[in-house]
């Protein structure tokens, strides 16, 4: 049967209206999908989580000297980046006992050092959600050739626990997002037999008696890098109150160590805020130090607001690791392989300090390292902008490091050099970056043009030439 011309025209009109209706429906949400059990970073390709944006760390952790036990429960408050199906945090070797997202119970499964969790309902993009872990067992410490051949991690001492994580350690005693690359904040409780003091990050917001233990209660409001993580605990002499310019300072020192020369209190102090004049304003809420009697770590650490040192060793170490909360805690490394952001620039700031104090002037410390190694050194054959996995801390990445911002330095003038350093920090403050990233900064302020000059000093084997003065 044949339509009329009326018929037909309102045929048409309907018809198109019922195709504007369907092309401005929106297009439906993307389907929920695993998140990756890894960022992808080249050294350590499962640490860290794809899918989610740590925003906050809860930890409540217990633990016991005489058994060595931890037991803990871990609140993390994330931002999903994509649909989420189920996703990943990184814990190693401890025992999982419940999982809560949302505050529902959980499905999990583990696979080596990764904690796969499904929700009850898919997780929305851009949403805030939070994941609940209840864990314990005994913590045990890293080893092997990537921290100077050291034991690292969670530590065992005479009378409590040395607590320092990097690279990897930090999920081997709370589960995280761990790498850098994701920060957030934390608040921290740690209980312990009383008579005992519990150190960590940040400030101390108050303690308070549990049954015969007690728990102190730290807290950062700054992001913070999982590795720069502490939980150290054990009989510490404290110290309190404010550099000279007013930073709140914290200083805890093992009263079994014997007395030397280094005033660790007034040294921080001093650094402190002779720092904050050369690079900007100190980038935390406290400063401070943690110096415990432990031989076996090879190391110190700068754990974020308070270093920790396995006895202080000199006044260079306590600036070397105070110049990290500007280079590496309050700017990480956005892969493991730009640490020499972190060594290289805490290298350079004993050489400032002493330039400072009238001892010597940065460019003498340049050429006493750059002489002392000679060509056929194997020093001068480690890619210091990308060491490789065990020899990321090799002393090329520390030494020829600084030898760089040095070089650089009398390249682009003083002028244009530590503009650079405080552009740095302001500009990255609290996130990361990469080895590209400091080179389009420096490009951008001194107006010059320096790849060579960083390809030279940072990615070619050999002993380089000396620029011309």
């Amino acid at each position: 049967m044949a339509l009329s011309r009326s018929a037909r025209l309102g045929a048409l009109a309907t018809a198109a209206l019922s195709f504007c209706l369907i092309a401005a429906a929106p297009a439906p949400a993307p389907a929920p999908h695993p998140g990756a059990d890894g960022i992808g970073d080249p050294y350590f390709p499962q640490l860290g989580n794809g899918g989610f944006d740590v925003r906050h760390y809860g930890l409540d952790v217990a633990y016991d000297p005489g058994t060595d036990r931890l037991d803990g429960r871990t609140t993390i408050t994330a931002r999903a980046t994509r649909n989420l199906s189920s996703f990943a945090l990184d814990l190693q070797k401890l025992t999982v006992t419940r999982i809560e997202v949302n505050g529902r119970r959980a499905q999990f499964t583990r696979a080596g050092d990764e904690i796969r969790i499904t929700p009850r309902e898919a997780l929305r993009k851009n949403r805030t959600f939070t994941v609940t872990v209840t864990y314990g067992g005994v913590p045990e410490p890293l080893t092997g050739p990537i921290v100077f051949g050291s034991d690292y991690g969670w530590m065992k001492t005479a009378d409590g626990v040395f607590v320092a994580c990097e690279p990897n350690a930090a999920s081997t005693w709370f589960p995280s997002s761990d790498h850098p690359s994701d920060k957030a904040a934390f608040d921290i409780r740690i209980t312990a037999p009383k008579g005992l003091t519990s150190v960590s990050n940040g400030r101390l917001v108050g303690t308070y008696g549990k049954g015969g233990q007690r728990v102190a209660h730290w807290r950062s409001t700054k992001p913070m890098a999982t590795y720069l993580a502490t939980a150290t605990i054990g009989k510490f002499d404290v110290r309190t109150g404010k550099t000279p310019a007013g930073t709140p300072i914290y200083v805890a020192v093992d009263p079994t160590l014997p007395a030397g020369d280094v005033d660790v209190y007034g040294i921080t102090a001093e650094v402190t805020d002779h720092w904050s004049e050369v690079f900007g304003p100190y980038p935390f809420e406290e400063t401070g130090a943690i110096v415990d009697d432990m031989p076996q770590a090879g190391f110190s650490l700068e754990t974020q607001t308070k270093p920790i040192y396995s006895a202080v060793r000199s006044e260079g170490t306590i600036v070397h690791e105070l110049t990290h909360q500007w280079f590496g805690d309050a700017v990480s490394p956005h892969q493991w392989k730009d640490i020499w952001l972190n060594e290289g620039f805490a290298t350079y700031g004993p050489w400032l300090w002493g330039e400072h104090k009238g001892r010597g002037s940065a460019h003498d410390a340049f050429r006493a390292a750059y002489d002392s190694r000679p060509a056929d050194s194997a020093f001068w054959q480690t890619v210091v902008g990308d060491p490789q996995r065990d020899t990321m801390f090799a002393s090329a990445v520390y030494q020829r490091g600084a030898m760089t911002l040095q070089v650089l330095r009398e390249r682009i003038g003083d002028k244009d050099f530590f503009r650079l350093l405080r552009t740095w920090v302001k500009e990255h403050r609290y996130g990361d970056a990469s080895t590209a990233d400091f080179v389009r900064l420096a490009e951008k302020i001194s107006g010059e043009q320096l790849d060579g000059l960083f390809r030279t000093w940072l990615f070619t084997k050999g002993k380089p030439a000396l620029p011309a003065r």
